[in-house]
């Protein structure tokens, strides 16, 4: 189902690129994050393009819950902890920064996108240490302060409330933003070599280029697949529920998440790692919940995202690589792609315009700490394991056990295959390994799609691709 943004506001669709051109910077992704960053380089004087492989906000932007925030959960303890009080502080005044310019441009130009100051909070059920998360927040500059009380439908000890923050219509935004950019739609960019584009009917010169496309689909240099991983969440929108006052997230792995919409609430979990939902049930979770806590309310639409998933809780936002000095990225935006789009093109406008930024260092993209290098191993591991299924998993079932609706992995004809079966028994095979690195795609009962649990890619049941950073669907089998 679409979400309630994508229900409610329409863009017009632009046309394809056909010709080959010259530009001062390319930017590669519609969503938010190109279109606020192409919008602040042509402010700023500069000849931008942008290159959308399908529609602009066709991907995470028309699925976000849409809040505007530096709150991003229980983080401020820790960033200062692995990373120092001044780059934790850099990290909390990019944030405060990009909401300023939300409000800015959105009072500036008088944008009718349902723009509302709430305050943001982290509920949880140990006092002492939601106490020390809004102490630290708050020892960096940041609106932040211990409440005991939550208006939530279940007992918490308390929250760490921020103040000053802001929800919105994210399209009605984007559609504002959008209109005066020079804009080619159903553009995949299939090959990017130092400074040429190709697609598939035009090659693009371009002096920089921005990858601002979700997830980094050039593998060398920046080895973007080996230090990040992509998790899905799930809403619903609930009417006749509770207004609840301010947007709220748990403080644990695997919590609920509440704001309203007008009359409409939006309550949001379920979230796993991509490509690790065989078991199905993420919206029946939801719907479970919302019964217990809002009975009497009725769900109106139902819908997913997906994020990219650093190591070290902070976003790669600045320079691809060193072997690429004009290549920039934007990515690894945890579950705050709205705010984090933001100090997305504040950054990369100065870096590229002044080369230099106040926020550069805690974002740079070629970072080594800790956390990044421990990452790494991880998200190797789980590439191992992936094409280690591949090899060595033998299917459970054949073809015609499968239920209709569902999909599985099983052997058809003597192979290997991802099978979807229709309502009428009618089966799809695909190629089970993922286009992009070979990794063996799983079955979402939740969504019908192949997700791929090393790196992200997702298809839907019958093998079109609907996100990289794989470039082309499945091969049927």
């Amino acid at each position: 189902m679409d979400s309630i943004w994508s229900q409610t506001c329409h863009i017009e669709e632009r046309a394809p690129l056909r010709r080959d051109m010259k530009t001062e910077i390319a930017v590669i992704g519609g969503g938010i994050a190109g279109i606020l960053t192409a919008s602040a380089l042509q402010r700023a004087g500069c000849r931008v393009v942008v290159l959308e492989a399908g529609r602009i906000a066709g991907g995470q932007t028309r699925n976000t819950t849409a809040k505007i925030t530096s709150q991003h959960g229980m983080i401020y303890q820790e960033l200062i902890k692995t990373l120092g009080k001044d780059k934790a502080g850099q990290y909390a005044m990019a944030n405060e920064a990009a909401i300023a310019e939300y409000r800015r441009i959105i009072e500036d130009e008088a944008i009718a996108c349902e723009w509302e100051e709430r305050d943001a909070y982290v509920y949880g059920d140990n006092a002492d240490r939601l106490r020390a998360e809004a102490e630290a927040a708050a020892s960096l500059g940041l609106p932040a302060s211990f409440v005991c009380g939550t208006r939530l439908p279940f007992p918490a000890a308390g929250a760490v409330r921020f103040t000053h923050q802001a929800q919105f219509h994210p399209l009605k935004f984007l559609k504002h933003m959008a209109e005066p950019l020079t804009i080619y739609e159903n553009t995949p960019v299939l090959r990017v070599e130092e400074d040429s584009l190709q697609t598939a009917d035009a090659t693009v010169r371009a002096e920089r280029i921005v990858f601002a496309c979700h997830y980094p689909f050039v593998n060398f240099p920046g080895l973007y697949f080996a230090r990040m991983h992509q998790e899905r969440s799930y809403v619903l929108a609930l009417e006749n529920a509770a207004q609840v006052d301010g947007m709220w997230i748990g403080d644990q792995p695997g919590g609920y998440s509440f704001r309203n919409r007008g009359s409409l609430l939006l309550l949001g979990g379920g979230g796993h790692r991509c490509g690790d939902n065989s078991a199905g049930g993420r919206y029946e979770l939801l719907r479970q919940k919302a019964g217990e806590w809002f009975p009497g309310s009725r769900e109106v639409a139902h819908w997913s995202a997906q994020d990219c998933i650093t190591a070290d809780g902070v976003p790669y936002i600045g320079r691809y690589a060193d072997s690429r000095p004009n290549w920039y990225v934007a990515t690894g935006f945890q579950k705050w792609g709205m705010t984090s789009a933001m100090v997305s093109a504040l950054l990369l406008r100065d870096m590229i315009c002044h080369d230099k930024s106040p926020w550069a260092e805690v974002f740079d993209p070629g970072r080594l700490n800790a956390a990044t290098l421990t990452g790494t191993a991880e998200e190797g591991g789980q590439a191992v394991k992936g094409l280690a299924r591949q090899l060595f998993q033998i299917p459970a079932e054949r073809a015609a056990e499968l239920p209709a609706g569902h999909g599985g992995v099983v052997f058809l004809n003597g192979e290997k295959l991802g099978v979807y079966k229709d309502e009428a028994g009618r089966v799809y095979p695909v190629d089970i390994r993922c286009p992009h690195m070979g990794c063996q795609l799983e079955w979402n009962p939740d969504e019908r799609s192949w997700d791929c649990p090393c790196h992200g890619s997702r298809f839907d049941r019958f093998g079109h691709l609907i996100s990289g950073p794989a470039q082309e669907g499945l091969v049927h089998g």
